[in-house]
């Protein structure tokens, strides 16, 4: 085994590891790898340059052309770029030049409750009526929800064309948001605090390469499940009565996958649950491949292990990262999360705040004050809602997807990840300094100071930065004591009443706020409810069983 690949199977999953051997993912490969090679992944930080980037490959589809997209949350009238790009406008008009549309959306619980059904619907509705096909999907277990966001462009004839988007941005309100952070202007409500338009920080990868298969691949496996959409019988008297679609039409066969054209090895992490009566039959037992190649990464961290995360919840599942912490005294951890919880309900706020509070206990147990966890605000002070979901460790693992840190993302939602290690050594310290010798890689480094960067409001594009010659966030216990500084001089400034010139940087230290006993207490037992949902039988449930 060449050097790198002894490299890559340390840090990504083996066909066996998955913990799923009916998925077609691990078996697509002469090579019998669990992984593709020779792919080009850049990451496309904020929705605004998604959007952009998503349309304009759009426009150039043509007939015979296949589009496949899964989301959460898609809301039709929610523009790409500027006036007459919505995203609806946008898909029905490739449906009518002849491309080949196929979607699945999640078929949430009712408006009323702030899920999407009605926009999920009337999305559907428009492709349907322009020639593609867009089902609503409830194959989930009780409780659940498709959370997976991904499109795929495929080009007959034309496959250097051929590009896939993987990520935490739906095609919906509020993620039309850009690195000045002043909002979506089609924006929906959420806490106070955020104001009538809501910063929101994302990450969406744009994938090209073989991997661009292995995502259709994620998408066939669901779209061919021959689960009746939904075991609701209200539900499918509805479908009976409006004569919606509830079968999937076929898909024409899978070209084969793209030739390589990268250096960065991508495997495809996803979650499914262990669904009830009827399982997934390409996950029948469910699938956790999220979870175990976090902690299978987690087992090599030793320098910096970097996130970005909607949530940070859940003991069970921070429990990997307190381990590496405890077990490596020159480790450290920083994280960046949404200062204020989504909503700010008497019931959601105890709860997101209960979640938080036991997780960050558990990481500060373990790693004392090598742990740091930040919030972001925009310049006018308004908080950021980090919605991403990316994990970079020791420069070298990085992973950007769907799924949070949190129960629901590893066990019981169906999630979708990309674990990206790059086979190019980034030449500013070729070896890592935690000694493994794995070395920092270009990808990995570069996602994550490009992310600091902003985050810092460092200015200067990357010639001028490597003009000036390495740069120092490069060191890990550099970048570490910088986001300290930032904030703490932000923090000052906003305690003296903002007086004098604001500091650079967009870094607050997370305080969670003071909750009363009473609500802690009555909040209690059913936040346990609702962040703990894996339905596995009782033997299981310990800490790191996934």
């Amino acid at each position: 085994m060449e050097p790198d690949d002894v490299t890559r199977a340390e840090w990504l999953l083996g066909p066996g590891e998955r913990g799923n051997r009916a998925t077609r993912l691990d078996h697509r490969r002469p090579d019998g790898k669990a992984w593709s090679e020779g792919n080009q992944a850049r990451p496309l930080v904020h929705g605004a340059v998604y959007f952009r980037e998503l349309l304009a490959a759009i426009r150039v589809m043509r007939a015979g052309d296949l589009l496949l997209f899964t989301d959460w949350r898609g809301d039709p009238d929610e523009r790409l770029a500027g006036e007459g790009t919505e995203i609806g406008t946008v898909l029905c008009r490739a449906a009518r030049r002849g491309v080949v549309v196929k979607g699945l959306l999640w078929r949430s619980h009712l408006d009323s409750l702030r899920f999407s059904e009605e926009e999920n619907r009337h999305l559907g509705e428009e492709i349907e009526e322009a020639g593609g096909e867009c089902l609503l999907d409830m194959r989930v277990r009780p409780g659940g929800s498709h959370h997976q966001k991904l499109v795929v462009l495929r080009h007959p004839g034309r496959p250097e064309l051929d590009v896939a988007y993987v990520g935490g941005i739906d095609l919906c309100h509020n993620r039309n948001d850009d690195a000045t952070h002043r909002g979506d202007r089609q924006s929906l409500p959420m806490a106070s605090a955020y104001g009538p338009h809501p910063p929101w920080h994302d990450i969406q990868l744009a994938l090209r390469g073989p991997v661009v298969g292995d995502v259709e691949a994620v998408f066939r496996e669901r779209w061919e499940d021959p689960a009746p959409l939904s075991r609701s019988p209200l539900t499918r008297l509805r479908e009976l009565a409006h004569r919606e679609d509830t079968t999937a039409d076929g898909l024409p066969p899978q070209a084969p996958d793209p030739e390589p054209c990268g250096t960065h090895a991508v495997q495809l992490l996803r979650t499914y649950p262990n669904r009830l009566l009827r399982g997934y039959p390409f996950a029948p037992d469910g699938e956790r491949s999220i979870a175990r190649g976090y902690l299978k990464a987690l087992r090599r961290a030793r320098a910096l292990i970097y996130v970005e995360d909607q949530y940070l919840w859940s003991p069970r599942v921070v429990a990997g990262f307190a381990e590496a912490l405890a077990g490596r005294p020159g480790l450290m951890m920083i994280g960046v999360v949404p200062s204020v919880p989504e909503q700010d309900g008497k019931l959601s706020l105890p709860m997101n705040l209960i979640g938080r509070i036991k997780a960050l206990d558990e990481l500060r147990r373990a790693g004392g004050d090598r742990v740091a966890v930040y919030g972001l605000e925009n310049h006018a002070g308004t908080p950021v809602y980090v919605h991403a979901k990316v994990c970079v460790i020791d420069d070298a693992w990085a992973s950007v997807g769907s799924d949070n840190i949190n129960l629901r993302s590893w066990t019981h939602d169906s999630e979708l990840s990309c674990a990206v290690v790059d086979e190019s050594l980034d030449p500013r310290q070729p070896r890592d300094p935690g000694g493994l010798g794995d070395g920092a890689r270009v990808f990995a480094r570069e996602l994550r100071l490009e992310l600091m960067r902003e985050h810092l409001d460092e200015e200067g594009t990357a010639r001028q930065r490597a003009a000036a010659g390495p740069d120092a966030l490069c060191d890990p216990a550099i970048a570490f004591d910088a986001f300290a500084e930032a904030a703490d001089a932000l923090d000052a400034w906003h305690a003296r009443g903002r007086r004098g010139p604001r500091p650079a940087g967009r870094l607050r230290r997370y305080a969670v706020p003071d909750l009363p006993v009473a609500q802690r207490l009555s909040a209690a037992p059913l936040h346990r409810a609702l962040i703990d949902p894996d339905g596995r039988p009782l033997r299981l449930r310990r800490r790191n069983a996934f």
